[in-house]
């Protein structure tokens, strides 16, 4: 068993949204409505005359303490037994707890009209059938054949590490051990499975 989790190095980030658009692909995530799993923002870091422009790749952190979990009334969003959180669509009655109660807003609504463009898009290959809250999932069905999620495969400069936590043996394991990555918003008590690399 993995305990799965991911470094962002956002001293190597461009900005150039390769992720999105591999995560869009994988996923089918509705980029269409602009609502995607992973996407990166452009900050801006200092006070004059020291400003400079920062990248901020952001996606669901994965907490292992899971405020969208508690607040789902139907069990739909739950943890998988190597830590990621997922949703089955089967239960989501998209009541849209988990999205206010996520505090890095990592879940969007995958409405009725999403559903009918990606039957548009996609014909009978669909992954949402049915309105529901969507989200990262680390690409669980690409890790089941031994591959690492598609925005992780697709950066150019390796600006995102994928791994298990508690593999003394992996690159994410000895980031975050070291303390050089860090959790975003460390305060807010949900142990996050995302680290960051400051820039």
């Amino acid at each position: 068993m993995a305990r799965y989790g991911m470094v962002m190095d956002m001293r190597t980030c461009v900005g150039c949204q390769a992720c999105m658009a591999a995560c869009s692909t994988e996923n089918q995530t509705p980029f269409w409505s602009e609502k995607f799993r992973t996407h990166v923002e452009d900050k801006e870091q200092g006070v004059f005359p020291d400003v400079r422009r920062v990248q901020l790749p952001r996606l669901c952190m994965h907490c292992e303490n899971t405020p969208c979990l508690s607040a789902c009334p139907t069990g739909a969003t739950h943890m998988d037994k190597n830590g990621i959180v997922l949703v089955n669509y089967d239960r989501c009655i998209g009541c849209y707890a988990c999205c206010i109660a996520c505090p890095y807003d990592a879940r969007y609504a995958y409405d009725s009209e999403d559903v009918d463009k990606e039957r548009e898009l996609y014909g009978k290959n669909v992954s949402h059938e049915m309105p529901h809250v969507d989200k990262c999932t680390f690409c669980v069905q690409r890790l089941a054949e031994k591959l690492e999620p598609a925005c992780v495969a697709t950066c150019p400069t390796h600006t995102r590490i994928f791994g298990d936590l508690d593999d003394s043996k992996s690159e994410v394991h000895k980031l975050a051990r070291s303390g050089k990555a860090q959790p975003l918003n460390q305060g807010l008590g949900t142990s996050p499975k995302v680290f960051y690399i400051p820039s």
